[in-house]
């Protein structure tokens, strides 16, 4: 039977050569998230897209980009996303987004 429960997405979108301390954003943010005891957090590097720039970054083999689009999903309750937000400002540029969502966990996983 599948469990619900309420939840809040924060959706982190930077640069794939953004950095903080020398390391890429993104694993920074991942490392705190795990250093906050958030429930889990993913990576996703993305095929093409555009920023603040205007520029046009994309994978493709004719015009391949060394700062494609990275998105970092972290899922956890409200109280624990909104108190991680001072840390994710303290760590660099970036723009997020913050969604209300439905967990569901299915199984033992």
């Amino acid at each position: 039977m599948a469990v619900r429960q309420e939840a809040v997405l924060l959706r982190v979108f930077v640069g794939e050569r953004a950095r903080h301390d020398h390391h890429p954003l993104f694993e920074a943010i991942v490392r705190a998230a795990r250093d906050a005891g958030l429930s889990g957090a993913t990576v996703l590097r993305g095929m093409m897209g555009y920023g603040r720039s205007g520029r046009i970054e994309s994978a493709k083999i004719l015009d391949l980009s060394d700062d494609l689009p990275v998105v970092v999903e972290i899922v956890d309750t409200e109280t624990k996303i909104e108190a991680f937000l001072p840390t994710l400002e303290a760590l660099g540029a970036c723009l997020a987004t913050l969604e209300k969502i439905r967990v569901l966990r299915i199984g033992d996983g």
